[in-house]
């Protein structure tokens, strides 16, 4: 396909919505998820690099982690492709919002929004009348 023939970035809305119940399941189930979605991306003409499927794994997992670990009740992972950006979103019914600790290479386990944040161009929480969503932009690239 030439370029003038191929899909215009601004035609292609791939989305892909999931509720999960809640329980440990929905870690890996979420990382499948992902893979689903970044196949496709694929189906609509969008190439995605096997490092932007493995940052988006591991951004998706720690998200739905947190919000298994940090909220009662159920979670929803949404996955929107944004122009050059995926767009992750983990909506919870938790009132608090991520906490981000001070670095401490010899702190074992909580760093995983450490981690999100350096893969990502952008992490923002918003609240909402049953809890919260955590967003988070990923570049294509």
């Amino acid at each position: 396909m030439t370029p003038a023939h191929g899909p215009d970035a601004a035609d292609t809305t791939v989305t892909t919505v999931v509720e999960f119940r809640g329980g440990t399941a929905m870690i890996p189930a979420s990382r499948d998820v992902v893979q689903g979605f970044v196949a496709r991306l694929g189906e609509a003409g969008v190439a995605a690099t096997d490092a932007f499927l493995d940052a988006a794994r591991l951004i998706v997992s720690e998200l739905v982690t947190n919000a298994l670990r940090h909220a009662p009740g159920p979670c929803r992972l949404e996955l929107t492709l944004l122009d050059e950006d995926v767009q992750i979103a983990v909506s919870d019914t938790g009132e608090g919002f991520p906490t981000f600790l001070p670095r401490d290479p010899r702190r074992v386990g909580r760093h995983g929004l450490e981690i999100v944040t350096r893969l990502c161009d952008e992490l923002i929480t918003r609240p909402h009348a049953t809890g919260k969503t955590v967003y988070a932009r990923l570049p294509l690239r």
